[in-house]
C-alpha cells in the first residue's frame, strides 16, 4: 500500500540524499545505504526496513533479507539471501555481482525528508 504523502513532502530520488554500494556473497546480494547527517539516518532507519526494500526493490519480495543497522556510520546495510541464485558463475542476471542493486535502489522515487 502506498504511502500518503503530505503537502511538504514529494518524491524524489533517494539517492539525492542516501549513498550506495552493492555487490555479492555468493549468491547472495550485499546492499549498504548511507547518509550524511543524523536527521536524515533516524529517517532512513525509519523508512527503510526489509519490506519497504521488497517494496522499492521488486525482485527481493519472496527473498530471505536481513538488515544490520549502523547508527554510528549513519548506514544500513543489508544481505538479499539468494538474489543471485548459485552465485556469480552460475547466475544468467544482467547485474550478476548485483553490482547495480544500489544505484537502482538510489534511483527510486521515495518521499525524502
Amino acid at each position: 500500500m502506498p504511502i500518503p504523502l503530505t503537502v511538504e513532502e514529494e518524491l524524489r530520488p533517494l539517492g539525492l540524499i542516501a549513498g550506495a554500494r552493492s555487490g555479492d556473497k555468493g549468491g547472495n546480494a550485499n546492499l549498504g545505504v548511507w547518509v550524511r547527517t543524523a536527521d536524515h539516518y533516524a529517517w532512513l532507519e525509519s523508512y527503510l526496513t526489509t519490506d519497504r526494500l521488497a517494496e522499492l526493490l521488486p525482485e527481493v519480495t519472496g527473498l530471505r533479507v536481513d538488515r544490520h543497522l549502523f547508527p554510528n556510520l549513519l548506514a544500513v546495510n543489508f544481505v538479499v539471501h539468494g538474489l543471485l541464485g548459485r552465485g556469480v558463475a552460475a547466475s544468467p542476471l544482467m547485474d550478476a555481482q548485483a553490482k547495480a542493486l544500489g544505484e537502482r535502489l538510489r534511483a527510486v522515487p521515495v518521499p525524502l525528508p
